[in-house]
């Protein structure tokens, strides 16, 4: 309980009933709210499909969907064309991509019991971005010094490097963060910085190194985007994107034992440094896939699991269902922001994410001192 729960309580048997009522009425709202998170990833699926430099009638894209995009009218290839070609793999990477950020984003935070743990924050983000650009810079090197990676198809070579990437960044920020036989979350926190710092300067060298046509691709890493959104590019991540988000959704139960502390964990039968190593590697392919198909974008991790959190309350059953949906609908509302403010050009999708969780990750700092959200 909160806080003012206890307060409530000291003041007797009717301050009590409105306890018990709050606490009654918690499911019914978590239902509501998730079913309010999966409308909202509804409508920006479809806003998303209908709006653009080019409008699509929301009518003509549902006869789209549905296979009967005859009846549209004399424009109905040309609107298919967009809707199916165009949009729909920007869609479908929007959503995944999103869901991905705030799923690893709600576990890390489970793992850590700590609402300021992202893995935009500690270098994990920043690890993936590194492991792409380097393939990106290095990859045609590599592959003439080495016959085996130059079989590798360019596009399954660019997930697996930031997946790669993001897996050594998580691997110093667990070793570098343990204190003894536990991890020490100031500590953590702090490697999460300078792991930060130090794969953004291994990038910047990546980039002062590399020639005129690799440097306009890799502006494309450093502020995220979903320009480049194609079913060719889509189809080799779908299994570690869709993989590690399912995973980290059916470990609730386990990050709720964690939050309990790891000693209660451990005696309800988790092992729980095994938990810690499988949470920070799915975290880790999770978010390397997400950077290796629209770049960096951060705060998503940050911003979507707390905002479930003081809806909802602190279970990651409800948590990490509802920010699947919620962070897709938020890239996808970002993306149609970038789509449409400047046309005919298009603003990088991490320039709106991050004009939108500077100030909240300020106010989320600001906040600790307040009371926590409901168990």
């Amino acid at each position: 309980m909160t806080p003012a729960d206890d307060h409530l309580l000291a003041a007797g048997a009717p301050a009590a009933a409105a306890i018990r009522a709050r606490y009654l009425a918690l499911p019914t709202r978590r239902m509501l709210v998730l079913a309010a998170c999966f409308a909202c990833a509804l409508a920006a699926i479809l806003a998303n499909l209908a709006l653009g430099p080019v409008v699509v009638p929301l009518a003509s894209v549902l006869r789209i969907l549905t296979g009967t995009h005859e009846a549209v009218g004399a424009d109905g290839g040309v609107a298919a064309s967009v809707v199916l070609d165009l949009r729909a793999p920007r869609v479908v990477q929007g959503l995944l991509v999103g869901a991905a950020l705030a799923v690893s984003g709600a576990a890390f935070q489970g793992l850590f019991r700590n609402p300021l743990a992202d893995p935009s924050l500690v270098g994990i983000s920043a690890g993936a971005a590194t492991g792409a650009v380097g393939y990106i810079v290095l990859g045609s090197a590599l592959g003439s010094a080495f016959a085996p990676l130059a079989a590798i198809p360019r596009m399954a070579a660019l997930p697996l490097a930031a997946i790669g990437g993001a897996l050594a960044a998580a691997a110093a920020l667990y070793r570098l963060g343990r204190r003894g036989s536990d991890l020490d979350i100031a500590t953590l926190l702090l490697a999460g910085i300078a792991i930060n710092a130090l794969c953004l300067s291994a990038s910047g060298l990546l980039i002062f190194v590399s020639d005129d046509e690799q440097l306009r691709e890799l502006n494309f890493w450093s502020l995220g985007s979903l320009a480049r959104a194609h079913w060719p590019v889509l189809l080799p991540a779908l299994p570690w994107l869709l993989g590690a988000t399912a995973w980290l959704v059916a470990r609730a139960g386990v990050l709720n034992a964690l939050a309990l502390g790891e000693a209660e964990a451990w005696h309800l039968g988790y092992r729980v440094e095994r938990v810690k190593l499988e949470v920070v590697a799915l975290t880790a392919t999770a978010v390397g896939t997400a950077v290796a198909i629209a770049g960096v974008i951060g705060f998503i991790g940050l911003i979507v699991p707390h905002l479930l959190r003081l809806a909802i309350g602190a279970d990651n059953r409800y948590v990490l269902a509802g920010a699947a949906a919620l962070g897709g609908a938020l890239l996808l509302v970002a993306d149609l922001l970038a789509r449409t403010l400047v046309v005919p050009a298009e603003l990088p999708i991490g320039i709106l994410t991050s004009l939108l969780g500077g100030p909240f990750f300020l106010w989320l700092m600001q906040r600790q001192r307040c009371a926590p959200a409901l168990p």
